[in-house]
Protein backbone atom coordinates (compact mmCIF):
# COMPACT_ATOMS: atom_id res chain seq x y z
CA UNK A 1 0.00 0.00 0.00
CA UNK A 2 1.59 3.77 -0.98
CA UNK A 3 1.86 6.13 1.06
CA UNK A 4 -0.07 8.47 -0.57
CA UNK A 5 -3.75 5.92 -0.05
CA UNK A 6 -2.64 5.73 3.64
CA UNK A 7 -3.18 9.40 4.01
CA UNK A 8 -5.77 11.02 6.14
CA UNK A 9 -7.96 13.61 4.70
CA UNK A 10 -6.25 15.93 7.25
CA UNK A 11 -2.88 15.44 6.11
CA UNK A 12 -4.01 16.35 2.82
CA UNK A 13 -5.54 19.60 3.86
CA UNK A 14 -2.68 20.29 5.85
CA UNK A 15 0.06 19.67 2.96
CA UNK A 16 -2.22 22.21 0.54
CA UNK A 17 -2.33 24.84 3.41
CA UNK A 18 -6.31 24.59 3.84
CA UNK A 19 -7.63 24.38 7.36
CA UNK A 20 -10.22 22.04 8.08
CA UNK A 21 -13.98 23.45 9.09
CA UNK A 22 -14.87 21.94 12.55
CA UNK A 23 -18.73 22.56 12.83
CA UNK A 24 -19.32 24.19 16.54
CA UNK A 25 -22.15 22.08 16.66
CA UNK A 26 -21.13 18.90 16.03
CA UNK A 27 -18.41 19.12 18.39
CA UNK A 28 -20.46 20.06 21.13
CA UNK A 29 -23.23 17.03 20.61
CA UNK A 30 -19.93 15.00 20.48
CA UNK A 31 -19.13 16.29 24.10
CA UNK A 32 -22.31 15.95 25.12
CA UNK A 33 -22.57 12.07 23.72
CA UNK A 34 -19.32 11.72 25.91
CA UNK A 35 -20.37 12.90 28.84
CA UNK A 36 -23.60 10.94 28.73
CA UNK A 37 -21.91 7.89 28.27
CA UNK A 38 -19.41 8.25 31.05
CA UNK A 39 -21.99 9.25 33.42
CA UNK A 40 -23.88 6.03 31.99
CA UNK A 41 -20.97 3.50 32.26
CA UNK A 42 -20.39 4.72 36.21
CA UNK A 43 -23.47 4.39 37.17
CA UNK A 44 -23.66 0.61 35.69
CA UNK A 45 -19.94 0.19 36.96
CA UNK A 46 -20.82 1.13 40.30
CA UNK A 47 -23.91 -0.46 40.44
CA UNK A 48 -23.26 -3.39 39.15
CA UNK A 49 -19.30 -4.06 38.74
CA UNK A 50 -17.03 -5.25 36.36
CA UNK A 51 -18.77 -8.81 35.19
CA UNK A 52 -22.24 -7.89 35.00
CA UNK A 53 -21.78 -4.22 33.17
CA UNK A 54 -21.46 -4.99 29.44
CA UNK A 55 -21.27 -2.44 26.79
CA UNK A 56 -24.88 -2.97 25.18
CA UNK A 57 -26.35 -1.81 28.49
CA UNK A 58 -24.02 1.10 28.55
CA UNK A 59 -25.26 2.18 25.28
CA UNK A 60 -28.76 1.75 26.03
CA UNK A 61 -28.37 3.74 29.62
CA UNK A 62 -26.44 6.64 27.06
CA UNK A 63 -29.00 6.89 24.57
CA UNK A 64 -26.37 5.75 22.02
CA UNK A 65 -25.45 2.71 19.38
CA UNK A 66 -22.60 0.23 20.27
CA UNK A 67 -21.26 1.15 17.24
CA UNK A 68 -20.64 4.56 19.08
CA UNK A 69 -19.62 3.30 21.85
CA UNK A 70 -16.86 1.37 20.72
CA UNK A 71 -15.65 4.45 18.22
CA UNK A 72 -15.01 6.28 21.21
CA UNK A 73 -13.57 4.58 23.85
CA UNK A 74 -12.45 1.37 21.72
CA UNK A 75 -13.49 -1.43 24.60
CA UNK A 76 -14.97 -1.98 28.22
CA UNK A 77 -11.82 -1.75 29.71
CA UNK A 78 -10.93 1.36 27.98
CA UNK A 79 -14.58 2.70 29.25
CA UNK A 80 -13.76 1.87 32.90
CA UNK A 81 -10.00 3.52 32.13
CA UNK A 82 -11.73 7.02 31.46
CA UNK A 83 -14.98 6.90 33.67
CA UNK A 84 -12.36 6.07 36.69
CA UNK A 85 -10.02 9.03 35.14
CA UNK A 86 -13.02 11.70 35.01
CA UNK A 87 -13.89 10.25 38.78
CA UNK A 88 -10.25 10.99 40.32
CA UNK A 89 -10.47 14.51 39.21
CA UNK A 90 -14.48 15.34 38.64
CA UNK A 91 -14.46 16.30 35.07
CA UNK A 92 -13.05 15.36 31.52
CA UNK A 93 -10.90 18.38 31.25
CA UNK A 94 -7.28 16.83 30.09
CA UNK A 95 -5.90 18.93 33.39
CA UNK A 96 -4.12 16.46 35.56
CA UNK A 97 -4.77 16.36 39.27
CA UNK A 98 -1.17 17.88 40.08
CA UNK A 99 -2.24 20.82 37.94
CA UNK A 100 -5.74 21.52 39.50
CA UNK A 101 -6.53 23.92 42.31
CA UNK A 102 -6.90 20.98 44.85
CA UNK A 103 -3.54 19.99 44.69
CA UNK A 104 -2.01 23.28 45.38
CA UNK A 105 -5.12 23.82 48.30
CA UNK A 106 -2.89 20.80 50.20
CA UNK A 107 0.10 23.25 50.46
CA UNK A 108 -0.61 26.87 51.22
CA UNK A 109 -2.25 26.38 54.82
CA UNK A 110 -0.43 28.17 57.71
CA UNK A 111 0.14 25.53 60.27
CA UNK A 112 0.60 21.38 58.93
CA UNK A 113 -2.42 21.11 60.97
CA UNK A 114 -4.82 23.40 58.69
CA UNK A 115 -3.08 22.00 55.45
CA UNK A 116 -3.77 17.75 56.88
CA UNK A 117 -7.37 19.04 57.01
CA UNK A 118 -7.52 20.45 53.40
CA UNK A 119 -5.90 17.29 52.31
CA UNK A 120 -8.11 15.24 54.32
CA UNK A 121 -11.13 17.30 52.34
CA UNK A 122 -9.56 16.21 48.74
CA UNK A 123 -9.32 12.92 49.64
CA UNK A 124 -12.77 12.20 50.74
CA UNK A 125 -14.06 13.69 48.15
CA UNK A 126 -12.11 11.69 45.59
CA UNK A 127 -12.95 8.55 47.21
CA UNK A 128 -16.66 9.11 47.50
CA UNK A 129 -16.46 9.25 43.67
CA UNK A 130 -14.11 6.23 42.93
CA UNK A 131 -14.93 3.85 45.67
CA UNK A 132 -17.51 1.31 43.94
CA UNK A 133 -15.52 2.18 40.67
CA UNK A 134 -12.26 1.19 42.21
CA UNK A 135 -14.11 -2.08 43.20
CA UNK A 136 -14.99 -2.39 39.87
CA UNK A 137 -11.86 -2.49 38.86
CA UNK A 138 -10.53 -4.78 41.33
CA UNK A 139 -13.21 -7.34 40.03
CA UNK A 140 -12.18 -7.21 37.16
CA UNK A 141 -8.51 -7.49 37.53
CA UNK A 142 -8.74 -11.20 38.64
CA UNK A 143 -10.32 -12.07 35.54
CA UNK A 144 -8.48 -9.75 32.84
CA UNK A 145 -5.34 -8.91 32.40
CA UNK A 146 -5.22 -5.47 31.06
CA UNK A 147 -7.43 -4.51 33.76
CA UNK A 148 -4.69 -6.19 36.52
CA UNK A 149 -1.98 -3.97 34.95
CA UNK A 150 -4.31 -0.83 34.86
CA UNK A 151 -4.82 -1.75 38.56
CA UNK A 152 -1.15 -1.71 39.16
CA UNK A 153 -0.83 1.16 36.97
CA UNK A 154 -3.27 3.07 39.21
CA UNK A 155 -1.79 1.89 42.79
CA UNK A 156 1.86 3.20 41.57
CA UNK A 157 0.44 6.28 40.22
CA UNK A 158 -2.36 7.04 43.75
CA UNK A 159 1.27 6.73 45.71
CA UNK A 160 3.41 9.06 43.31
CA UNK A 161 1.03 11.56 44.37
CA UNK A 162 0.24 10.42 47.95
CA UNK A 163 4.20 11.65 48.43
CA UNK A 164 3.92 14.47 46.38
CA UNK A 165 0.47 15.63 48.72
CA UNK A 166 2.35 14.83 51.90
CA UNK A 167 5.39 16.40 50.91
CA UNK A 168 2.97 19.47 50.44
CA UNK A 169 1.22 19.23 53.54
CA UNK A 170 4.58 17.96 55.72
CA UNK A 171 6.72 20.43 54.05
CA UNK A 172 9.91 18.36 54.60
CA UNK A 173 11.01 14.77 52.69
CA UNK A 174 8.49 12.02 52.96
CA UNK A 175 10.00 8.55 54.01
CA UNK A 176 9.38 5.19 52.04
CA UNK A 177 7.55 4.56 55.52
CA UNK A 178 4.92 7.59 55.73
CA UNK A 179 4.24 7.15 51.95
CA UNK A 180 3.43 3.47 52.99
CA UNK A 181 1.09 4.89 55.89
CA UNK A 182 -0.59 7.32 54.22
CA UNK A 183 -0.92 5.27 50.74
CA UNK A 184 -3.25 2.97 52.94
CA UNK A 185 -4.83 5.62 55.13
CA UNK A 186 -6.09 6.68 51.90
CA UNK A 187 -6.85 3.90 49.82
CA UNK A 188 -11.09 3.73 48.97
CA UNK A 189 -11.01 0.32 49.83
CA UNK A 190 -10.64 1.86 53.62
CA UNK A 191 -12.77 4.23 52.94
CA UNK A 192 -15.41 1.45 52.16
CA UNK A 193 -15.02 -0.23 55.17
CA UNK A 194 -15.79 2.58 57.58
CA UNK A 195 -18.39 4.48 55.23
CA UNK A 196 -20.08 2.48 53.35
CA UNK A 197 -19.62 -1.00 55.42
CA UNK A 198 -19.23 0.66 59.17
CA UNK A 199 -21.63 3.46 58.38
CA UNK A 200 -19.20 6.26 59.02
CA UNK A 201 -20.92 10.22 58.16
CA UNK A 202 -17.84 11.65 55.40
CA UNK A 203 -17.73 14.25 57.62
CA UNK A 204 -16.45 11.73 60.35
CA UNK A 205 -14.02 10.26 57.63
CA UNK A 206 -13.02 13.56 56.69
CA UNK A 207 -11.86 14.20 60.23
CA UNK A 208 -10.52 10.82 61.60
CA UNK A 209 -8.56 10.88 58.11
CA UNK A 210 -6.66 14.59 59.35
CA UNK A 211 -6.48 13.77 62.44
CA UNK A 212 -4.39 10.04 61.15
CA UNK A 213 -2.38 12.02 58.32
CA UNK A 214 -0.81 14.55 61.72
CA UNK A 215 -0.07 11.56 63.78
CA UNK A 216 1.71 10.29 60.84
CA UNK A 217 3.89 13.28 59.44
CA UNK A 218 4.14 14.66 63.44
CA UNK A 219 6.14 11.24 64.78
CA UNK A 220 9.81 11.90 65.09
CA UNK A 221 11.68 10.22 64.63
CA UNK A 222 9.56 8.66 61.36
CA UNK A 223 9.97 4.71 61.75
CA UNK A 224 12.00 2.87 59.13
CA UNK A 225 10.45 0.36 57.18
CA UNK A 226 10.29 -3.26 58.58
CA UNK A 227 12.87 -5.43 56.34
CA UNK A 228 11.30 -8.29 54.73
CA UNK A 229 12.36 -11.40 57.26
CA UNK A 230 14.12 -14.53 55.68
CA UNK A 231 12.68 -17.71 56.18
CA UNK A 232 14.49 -19.96 58.62
CA UNK A 233 15.83 -23.26 57.30
CA UNK A 234 14.28 -26.48 58.21
CA UNK A 235 16.29 -27.97 61.38
CA UNK A 236 16.12 -31.84 60.42
CA UNK A 237 16.75 -32.80 64.11
CA UNK A 238 13.65 -30.73 65.49
CA UNK A 239 10.27 -32.59 65.90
Amino acid sequence: MSAASTARPDDEDRAAGKRRYRSPRRQMQAEQTRAAVIAAASRLFSQRGWVATNMRDVAVEAGVSVETLYAGFESKAGLLKVVLDVAVVGDDEPVPFAARAEAAAMGTGLTMQARARTAARVVTAINSRIYLLDQALRQGAAVEAILAERLTASEASRRAAVADGATLVARRAITEVEVDEIAALTSSVVYDLLVRSSGWSNAAYEKWLAGRFIEAIQRSPAPARPRPTKKEPLDENSE
